[in-house]
């Protein structure tokens, strides 16, 4: 039986100041719509910024894929789903974008980030037990709740 994933969901509208001329979604600004769903799971795990900040770590991306199937335009509704595919070595999460009224695939994306241990600078081999320790309880709550 597959491991179970953490996952989100978040909507947005694409905005005037996200779009070019021809009112589609500039493609650097998928970055911060990738940020966006992020940040809902790391709430959602309770270990947003100011928890990452508290705990000594840091986790800078250092690697991003963008696959654009289809624009994203002005005004159009988006549903953000994120999965968080690996906690013990990285933070790598997939990510899938679709028009929240139709459910037509957008974009797909990952990120991964690694984790650096602010007191000595240095980049860490594998993810912070207190990071784990908070997906392996967001993981335990969802199975309760099912």
């Amino acid at each position: 039986m597959a491991e179970k994933k953490l996952k989100e969901t978040v909507e947005f509208k694409v905005e005037f100041y996200d779009v070019d001329s021809m009112k589609v979604a500039w493609h650097g600004n998928y970055v911060k719509y990738m940020e966006v769903a992020r940040c809902a799971l790391l709430t959602k795990i309770k270990y947003d910024y100011f928890a990452m900040e508290e705990s000594g770590y840091a986790w800078p991306v250092v690697d991003m894929h963008i696959k654009y199937l289809r624009p994203m335009i002005f005004m159009q509704r988006i549903r953000a789903e994120v999965t968080l595919e690996e906690y013990e070595v990285c933070m790598k999460l997939s990510y899938k974008f679709f028009d929240a009224e139709t459910g037509v695939l957008l974009t797909r994306a990952e990120s991964m980030q690694m984790a650096v241990d602010m007191n000595k600078r240095e980049s860490m081999m594998g993810c912070p037990q207190c990071f784990i320790d908070r997906v392996r309880a967001a993981l335990a709550e969802e199975e309760t709740a099912a």
